[in-house]
């Protein structure tokens, strides 16, 4: 197995452990949970967009240019999930039909920015004293993105089997899943507020 599918096969693993890394999953849902699957596009627009914002502060971090508090980022991350769940009780479902670039897709960027610093701490203990490590953070985003579109495929049918086969209510299922992964998120924050 080469260096690229060693870290691309890592960062897909890394983002499907539903053990260790079920806040990322939590995350990903959420982001997905306003949508259905004729609204794929879009949903591939705001995970590519949190892909963004996590390859940003994940090299950074790993190439040690900003300093990671990690018991704050591991506070801040399903800080992300819990605002991210709420918002969707509040947006209508009318309103994601629109052309225009929609505020959850800056939100989806800056929220990456934070998971980043997460994933930064689980790849700097795989690189060790590595030097060289372009190749090792573009296989592992990869792979997270590659991860990350398993999560979605899987979401979508789901979906598509809540509303379109089980003629679930769109509304209906967009409140239960916020308001279940809000609540999740909200155990994860005060398990990990007494860390802080």
């Amino acid at each position: 197995m080469s260096e690229f599918q060693l870290y691309f096969v890592l960062g897909k693993d890394h983002i499907l452990d539903y053990v260790n890394g079920y806040d990322h999953i939590l995350f990903v849902v959420a982001l997905c949970a306003m949508y259905v699957v004729r609204d794929w596009k879009k949903i591939f627009l705001l995970v590519t967009a949190f892909t963004l914002g996590h390859s940003i502060t994940l090299a950074m971090a790993t190439l040690n240019l900003i300093s990671v508090n990690v018991t704050l980022i591991e506070f801040l991350i399903p800080l992300t999930i819990f605002i991210t769940a709420v918002s969707n009780l509040f947006l209508r479902e009318t309103s994601l039909t629109q052309g225009r670039v929609q505020v959850n897709y800056g939100l989806a960027l800056f929220f990456g920015l934070i998971h980043g610093m997460g994933f930064s701490t689980y790849l700097r203990a795989l690189l060790g004293k590595d030097q060289s490590i372009t190749t090792q953070l573009f296989a592992f985003n990869i792979g997270l993105e590659f991860g990350q579109i398993i999560i979605v495929a899987i979401f979508l049918s789901v979906s598509f089997i809540a509303i379109d086969v089980a003629k679930a209510n769109r509304r209906d299922w967009k409140i239960v899943l916020s308001s279940a992964i809000g609540g999740i998120s909200l155990i994860l924050m005060k398990d990990r507020l007494f860390v802080l």
